[in-house]
C-alpha cells in the first residue's frame, strides 16, 4: 500500500496543477485515493462557501488519469477524450476525497468512473464518467 501511495504522490508532485490544488495521495479503508485538503484559493462561491466546480472537476479528472497511469503505464501520456461530471452536492470547505475505478480498459480507450466525497462516501459531492485515450505502448 505504501508503495502505491508513494508512486501516486510522485505522479502528483510532477504535475504543476496538482501542486497548485494541493492534491495528496492517501489511503482510505485499504484503497488509494486522492485527497484535496481545503484551501481558501479553491473557493468558488464565497456566499456558501463552496469549492469551485472546476476544482472538483479537475481533481476528479486528475484522479482518473493518475489511476490509468499507475495501472497501465505507457511511453506517452494518456489523454482525456470526454468527461461528464454530475455535481451532486456543494463542496464544503473541508478535505475532499476522490477515488477512480477503471471500468473497462481496451487496446486504445479506457472507461473510468470517479467519485468525490467529503464527510461520507455514501453522500458523494460529484461523480465523473469519462473516456480516455491510452498512451502509446512502444
Amino acid at each position: 500500500m505504501n508503495e502505491k501511495i508513494a508512486r501516486l504522490q510522485a505522479y502528483l508532485d510532477a504535475r504543476p496543477y496538482a501542486r497548485f490544488l494541493g492534491a495528496k495521495a492517501d489511503a482510505v479503508e485499504g484503497e488509494v485515493v486522492l485527497a484535496l485538503p481545503f484551501s481558501p484559493h479553491l473557493i468558488g462561491n464565497t456566499a456558501l462557501p463552496a469549492l469551485h466546480g472546476g476544482v472538483i472537476g479537475a481533481i476528479m479528472e486528475l484522479s482518473a488519469l493518475s489511476r490509468l497511469t499507475l495501472v497501465h503505464p505507457r511511453l506517452s501520456p494518456h489523454q482525456t477524450i470526454d468527461v461528464t461530471i454530475e455535481y451532486l452536492r456543494p463542496g464544503r470547505p473541508q478535505t475532499t476525497l476522490v477515488s477512480a475505478h477503471l471500468k473497462k480498459v481496451g487496446r486504445r480507450i479506457a472507461n473510468v468512473q470517479v467519485e468525490a466525497w467529503q464527510e461520507s462516501r455514501d453522500q458523494p459531492i460529484a461523480a465523473l464518467r469519462g473516456h480516455f485515450l491510452l498512451g502509446r505502448e512502444s
